[in-house]
């Protein structure tokens, strides 16, 4: 089986959430959470009902606005708050080597409709 989750829009990167984090431990938290609220509205509208059992592979496509943020910085913090809220919401079990057992990233520009598409795929 195959489920794709759609975030709207773009999630803070790596260089901002340290940034928040050395301003005020609290900073960096709220930032985590308020990112992870977000993904978890997307995941409640796109994945109602979705428990995944079996381990997974995980494709990211992470269309941004510009090309002004540096890949790494945009999918290393995203990731972790993803991963995170699919295993709070319920969708995994856990996000460890057990299951998650890869994945990989994709990077596209769109203006218009920037988001984030998580396409996770069950391994048999």
């Amino acid at each position: 089986m195959e489920y794709l989750l759609t975030i709207p829009g773009t999630l803070p990167n790596l260089n901002d959430y340290i940034a928040a984090e050395r301003a005020n431990r609290h900073k960096g938290a709220k930032m985590k959470l308020g990112s992870g609220n977000i993904v978890s509205a997307a995941i409640r509208q796109c994945m109602r009902g979705v428990m995944v059992e079996k381990p997974v592979f995980i494709e990211y496509t992470w269309i941004e606005p510009s090309r002004r943020r540096d890949k790494d910085n945009i999918s290393s913090f995203g990731r972790k708050v993803i991963q995170d809220a699919l295993v709070q919401c319920g969708v995994l079990k856990d996000d460890g080597w057990k299951y998650v057992v890869g994945f990989s990233d994709r990077f596209e520009v769109n203006r218009e409709n920037p988001r984030i598409e998580v396409l996770i795929k069950e391994i048999k």
